[in-house]
């Protein structure tokens, strides 16, 4: 490999060496023990299953709506996935790292941030950062959602790589991996002796909750972070398509649901968030909620903006029932990502069979693969290797998923 040898802290865990044939920006080579700087965002994603589209800020309401947290249940499945690579862990105490990597069994870990409060929040996400970097962290890894990317970005910046297990609500950032197990096969593959990582510039994006619990989607750039790349195991930014073709395409898919939908008066059809879904409530002469979940049956809107608990109150047994969802453009999510209120529970009660996809040409053509993250590995497993996508009046396509493989690791800790 050719390229020029760039030093880029006093740390000699770091060789790196810059391509000019790949577009990623570095390959990371550790030759020696990786040390990770390993915390957790024990309230992210509560609010999400509960219908309040985020939790900054929120805690309190999630937890009076019933939440229950899910932030260490997704840490510890990839924290016992790289139990056994000898890196050294350095974290927070309690909740917030500890006491995942002592359920996991992860040998001579330290703990270099304690928090004042088990209720953690912003300021102690990034008190522990800064603790990580004096300690001269290789890595940090950390399990959250937006909010807590940017909290970590915010001290860390491009100094240290980060990798986000993602658990939080939408995570439209590119610092994610799909899936906590993707998480621990890129922490396997690059923090081990003679391991490497391919570094890559990915966008950190600021999402406003506020506007977005009304149903308006706003983001901005936050920064662009240095993070762990491997394709098929880290999603890309969202983003959003507007010209004419798009609009026209979705009109067509609008179209042909509407079909779909009346001919089948019966059914009850649960319609997802987005703007293609909105599309077809617009075409059969409702206004659908925009970032949330609306059931329709026979034509008429049954309920909106539905959470986990109303989903499944409408879904008694005998209801023949129809999920219609899009994919996130570029990043690739079907489920997972702002749709926490379909969980598995739900899923298994509609049935993979009655999964519609909905996506337009111009989306999927952008979307070089896609991946399911319900919650539920045999859940995840059951859609397969591909999607067929309805992606126009009468036209179907097809869509590899992506697969998280790997060695099955087991433990009592951090169970959701």
């Amino acid at each position: 490999m050719t390229g020029e040898r760039v030093t880029t802290k006093d740390s000699p865990i770091f060789a790196i060496s810059t391509p000019t044939h790949i577009t990623p920006s570095s390959i990371s080579y550790f030759t020696r023990m990786c040390t990770i700087g390993f915390l957790v965002n024990p309230f992210a994603g509560m609010g999400g299953a509960v219908g309040l589209k985020g939790t900054d800020g929120m805690v309190e309401a999630a937890l009076a709506r019933g939440a229950v947290p899910r932030a260490p249940g997704r840490a510890a499945e990839t924290i016992l996935q790289v139990a056994d690579i000898g890196a050294h862990f350095i974290t927070c105490s309690g909740v917030m790292g500890e006491d995942i990597l002592a359920g996991a069994g992860i040998p001579g870990y330290e703990v270099v941030y304690r928090p004042a409060s088990e209720t953690t929040g912003a300021a102690d996400t990034m008190a522990a950062c800064r603790a990580f970097l004096d300690r001269d962290a290789d890595l940090i890894l950390f399990c959250g959602g937006d909010g807590t990317a940017r909290d970590v970005y915010s001290v860390i910046g491009d100094l240290v790589p980060m990798l986000g297990i993602p658990a939080g609500v939408k995570m439209y950032s590119a610092v994610f991996a799909i899936h906590p197990r993707a998480a621990a096969g890129i922490v396997r593959e690059g923090c081990t002796p003679g391991g490497k990582f391919l570094l890559r510039d990915a966008e950190v994006v600021d999402v406003d909750e506020e506007a977005y619990r009304e149903g308006s989607l706003r983001t901005r750039l936050f920064g662009i972070a240095k993070s762990p790349y491997r394709p098929g195991l880290v999603q890309g930014t969202k983003q959003v398509f507007e010209d004419s073709d798009e609009e026209r395409a979705k009109k067509d898919i609008a179209r042909f649901m509407r079909e779909v939908i009346e001919g089948t008066p019966g059914i009850l059809y649960i319609l997802g968030p987005g703007s293609t879904t909105a599309a077809i409530g617009e075409e059969i002469g409702l206004k659908k909620t925009l970032l949330g979940f609306d059931a329709v049956k026979g034509g008429r809107l049954i309920a909106t903006d539905l959470n986990e608990e109303g989903l499944l109150g409408l879904l008694e047994e005998g209801t023949s029932a129809r999920l219609v969802i899009s994919i996130i453009g570029a990043q690739g999510s079907v489920l997972g990502r702002g749709t926490q209120q379909v969980s598995p529970a739900v899923l298994r009660r509609i049935g993979r069979e009655n999964v519609i996809i909905v996506a337009t040409p111009h989306k999927l053509a952008e979307t070089p693969m896609v991946f399911v993250d319900s919650g539920d590995r045999d859940m995840d497993l059951a859609f397969g290797d591909h999607l067929s996508v309805v992606s126009g009046y009468r036209i179907a396509q097809r869509k590899r998923i992506g697969r998280v493989e790997g060695p099955e690791r087991t433990s009592q800790v951090g169970g959701e």
